[in-house]
């Protein structure tokens, strides 16, 4: 015995010892398992308890350990998401519709309080539907961007226009979590023609002023030369007489291409006038057809404005009253038809119970008409033999109460046709009040058995008087 005794504490030993190593390496496998490392493209947010009143516990390029049971984890992508944005009919600061074509570059920010945001509204969500939230935030940035600015400062300031752009859809984007990469607008333009009109209108001018500068200088070139040539005939007209007529011809010949070239100066100025007047006056009446229309349409929506302020809340009322009209009506449908259920279970409950009462009777009925032989007569006189000791007992109890001894009969001595005293006939019919059995079986159509009627006795003498009671009955 004290060897098994042995052996058995020496293998028990062994045993401990592995399960407690096994419990630690399962244990440092699950705290390994709960130390995650935060790659560089992402954002690891670790959610639950993480104290300090926050939410989450955003982190980037670190890691971290994962409290189990109290905390859990999700990562965060950094990967760039391009956009294309193509703005449509947006309302310059002139009331112009312009599109404008472009592309932003966005991106889930790695800023402290702006990554916050991010594992606070981005976290659970894919890239696409990221992707449409920052969309619509860029959408209605750029057109305010565009309603602040006006058509020639947007054409002519792109830069400005870009900063404005930046700065505004960044702001809006912060709030969310993203940051804004790029920006990239390809072109823009406007459906009335305003932006070509104003391109047009700059080459006019420049075409202008180069004319206008040649001409200045072609004149000035004429009247140098020709009054070079006036000095030199001046200086040489005594020695050379024969010149004069070459001078006179050379002179009309200037003046002729000096008018001709004044004419030609005039024509152009002219048509260039003419064209900055047509291009300015076009640009004019486009700028009021689209002013014409922006007020047709502000119009247009103001009057939609009234009618939705007047006629929606009107049909809201009108099918609140309605839906409240049904419900009432619902519920006395419901009321009624739960009245009728059951007045309709009352019926058949008392309809099955007195159905059970006279099935059971029939039945008894039917065992007591076989007992008798079946005959119906021989059980009806089963069921009156039956009933017997009641009607003997309602025939007693009838008079059982009745104080013989206070009843005072007034006796004056006389006898009736019978031979009998009052007092007789008093207690003759209070009994003959109480119906016989004869009575009663011959209503039911039947004889009473000799058994029960009994064998007529005589009326002994002294029975027929009763002696008077004039001492004792006085009142």
């Amino acid at each position: 015995m004290n060897y098994l005794v042995t052996q058995n504490f020496d293998l028990g030993f062994p045993i401990a010892a592995v399960a407690a190593i096994l419990f630690i390496f399962v244990f440092l496998i699950i705290l390994i398992k709960r130390y995650k490392r935060c790659p560089s493209d992402r954002i690891l947010v670790v959610y639950g308890k993480v104290g300090g009143g926050q939410s989450a516990k955003c982190i980037h390029g670190g890691a971290a350990f994962i409290v189990p049971v109290f905390q859990d984890y999700e990562f965060l992508d950094l990967t760039p998401i391009s956009i294309e944005v193509n703005l449509v009919n947006a309302l310059s600061k002139q009331n112009i519709r312009v599109n404008v074509p472009s592309r932003f570059t966005i991106g889930v920010s790695t800023e402290p309080g702006v990554m916050q945001n991010a594992a606070e509204r981005l976290l659970g969500l894919g890239q696409n539907e990221i992707q449409d939230l920052a969309q619509e935030i860029i959408f209605g940035q750029l057109r305010l961007v565009v309603a602040s600015m006006d058509i020639e400062e947007i054409n002519n300031d792109r830069d400005k226009f870009l900063t404005n752009i930046s700065q505004s859809v960044e702001t809006e984007l912060k709030k969310v979590g993203l940051k804004l990469i790029n920006v990239n607008i390809t072109d823009i333009v406007d459906e009335s023609g305003y932006i070509e009109a104003l391109g047009k209108e700059a080459a006019a001018h420049a075409i202008n002023a180069a004319r206008k500068s040649v001409a200045e200088k072609t004149r000035d070139g004429s009247i140098g030369e020709a009054n070079a040539v006036q000095d030199e005939r001046t200086q040489v007209a005594a020695a050379n007489a024969k010149a004069v007529e070459g001078e006179n011809t050379a002179k009309i010949a200037v003046a002729n291409s000096d008018s001709l070239r004044r004419q030609r100066e005039a024509e152009a100025e002219r048509v260039a006038n003419a064209s900055e007047k047509v291009q300015s006056a076009k640009a004019l009446q486009e700028s009021y057809a689209a002013e014409q229309e922006a007020e047709t349409a502000r119009a247009e929506r103001e009057r939609s404005s009234q009618m939705a302020d007047i006629i929606i809340p009107a049909e809201i009322d009108k099918r609140k009253v309605e839906i409240d009209a049904e419900a009432e009506a619902e519920r006395i449908r419901r009321r009624a038809k739960g009245e009728a259920d059951a007045i309709l279970f009352k019926a058949q409950a008392e309809a099955q119970g007195q159905f059970e009462v006279l099935t059971k009777q029939a039945a008894g009925m039917e065992q007591i008409v076989k007992a008798a032989g079946n005959s119906s007569r021989d059980a009806v006189l089963l069921l009156i033999a039956d009933k017997l000791p009641e009607l003997v007992r309602l025939q007693a109890e009838a008079i059982k109460n009745i104080k013989i001894d206070k009843v005072t009969v007034w006796d004056s001595g006389s006898k009736g046709e019978d031979g009998k005293s009052s007092t007789a006939n008093f207690l003759s019919g209070m009994y003959k009040s109480v119906p016989p059995l004869q009575e009663m079986f011959n209503m039911a159509g039947m004889d009473l058995p000799e058994y029960l009627k009994g064998k007529d006795k005589a009326q002994p003498e002294d029975a027929k008087v009763l002696p008077k009671k004039k001492e004792d009955n006085k009142s």
